[in-house]
């Protein structure tokens, strides 16, 4: 049976051009197949299309059900898809694929519980699957039952010893209990396994910083550099912890390589539960500064992501719209199904393209992979209508005189106040609010940020 039809790359072809008017001509299997290879290549109308006529012929095809409801989910219709696996499961009760899968949706809905539990059923059909007691401890951790999902990850590896997910699985689960030198090690076995595995080189380079071994760090990126000279992430992250000479901000290419990785990545989703206090922050302020949420406003979420910002701004758009560089990051936005638009673009040039567009802009830990700020805030200045508010987030500098900013080894930019306030005052912008926040906790000690409302003033009577 099919379960996963894991994203190729983006095509943005008509699909339905390819869909057959029914599935009778070609047979149900081959209509499937097509389904699949559609669904894999993010043409989702067409794949849709031929899902429903299967289930129209077939109106029980568990395969059928089951892959649809993944499609609605990425679709951001979730509810939807929950029922339409659960009907697949009602089908096939003993096959432990559709267990997986809605279990990853429900991780993805952020109802650890239910997915945890499906999770385990589906351990309960295929006992040998280290995948699955992988996504069990990965569950388990993000629960903040510790000593749970080490022996799922323990589990996991003595049916795989090069399940290299695990390794890096227990490695996180190792660093979220501050135990950086046994982090250390799980990371170097994944190395010595899978020499090539990028993810673990990241995670054990981080490691590295967050040991203070910022040399050793520079090293692991270095050499991941040598054996992909392509690679932009590496060679960002290289530059960061050598102390080499800035960049202005973090390359387009970095940015798509690093987060497309990220959005990809099943631990990801669970870590936006771990101590990640900017979406929150940033627009609780926001809506300290709008009027009570009416669904008239056209509101910007700046460097989306995976959408977390979305629900939370909604209830004041009647035109939300998500601008982010990473298509990885943007198909996970479009699961939270409030985007009106989803635009994959960098961020000053969309601002720049969008002239007194906005009502409201809202940018959560996305600046942080700039330096100097003149140039987006001169933009955002002028994509705000006259009265329009902007809220953002950056990492702060200890030193809040320091006029120029600064790219740390961890691969982001910190900013002082002394920057900031030169460059809102150039852009324009007034200052409506401003003070230093914990964005995030990063090997157990916080990450310490300033957070902001701008507006541009309102036109002259």
């Amino acid at each position: 049976m099919s379960t996963d039809p894991a994203a190729a790359a983006p095509d943005t072809g008509a699909a339905a051009d390819f869909v057959p008017a029914g599935v009778s001509e070609m047979g149900i299997d081959d209509a499937l197949q097509l389904a699949v290879r559609l669904h894999q290549q993010e043409r989702y109308d067409g794949a849709r299309t031929l899902y429903l006529r299967i289930l129209a012929a077939v109106p029980d095809h568990a395969d059928a059900l089951g892959l649809l409801g993944m499609l609605e989910h990425q679709l951001g219709r979730s509810d939807d898809g929950l029922a339409l696996i659960r009907a697949a499961i009602d089908r096939v009760p003993g096959f432990a694929g559709f267990h997986i899968n809605l279990g990853n949706v429900l991780v993805e809905t952020h109802r650890l519980d239910e997915a945890l539990a499906a999770y385990q059923r589906a351990a309960e059909l295929a006992p040998g699957s280290a995948d699955t007691h992988s996504n069990i401890g990965a569950v388990y951790r993000a629960l903040g039952r510790f000593d749970e999902a080490q022996a799922s990850y323990e589990h996991a590896i003595a049916l795989d010893g090069r399940h290299i997910r695990a390794w890096n699985n227990l490695g996180l689960l190792h660093d979220a209990r501050g135990r950086l030198e046994d982090a250390m090690r799980a990371y170097l076995t994944a190395i010595d396994l899978v020499p090539e595995s990028n993810m673990s080189a990241y995670l054990l380079g981080m490691t590295f910083y967050k040991l203070g071994q910022i040399q050793k760090a520079a090293e692991v990126f270095r050499q991941w550099m040598l054996r992909d000279p392509t690679d932009p992430v590496p060679a960002h992250l290289y530059t960061a912890c050598s102390g080499q000479a800035m960049p202005e901000r973090a390359s387009d290419a970095y940015i798509e390589a690093a987060f497309d990785s990220f959005a990809a990545s099943f631990e990801q989703v669970l870590n936006e539960k771990l101590h990640y206090r900017a979406p929150q922050l940033a627009c609780d302020l926001l809506a300290a500064h709008l009027p009570a949420p009416a669904r008239a406003l056209d509101v910007l979420d700046a460097g989306c992501g995976t959408g977390l910002c979305g629900p939370l701004v909604a209830p004041w758009a009647r035109r939300l719209v998500g601008v982010d560089l990473s298509a990885g990051m943007l198909a996970k936005a479009r699961q939270k199904g409030v985007y009106g638009e989803l635009c994959k673009a960098e961020l000053t040039a969309f601002l720049q393209g969008a002239p007194a567009g906005w009502d409201a802009i809202v940018c959560a830990d996305t600046l942080c992979y700039f330096g100097d700020l003149s140039t987006v805030m001169q933009a955002a200045a002028a994509a705000l209508r006259p009265g329009g508010t902007m809220v953002f987030t950056v990492e702060a500098l200890a030193d809040d005189r320091a006029g120029a900013p600064a790219l740390l080894p961890h691969g982001r930019y910190a900013h002082g106040r002394a920057h900031l306030d030169h460059v809102l005052a150039a852009a324009g912008l007034d200052t409506l609010g401003a003070r230093r926040e914990v964005l995030r906790n990063e090997a157990g000690a916080p990450v310490n940020g300033w957070l902001m409302a701008v507006r541009r003033p309102a036109a002259a009577p």
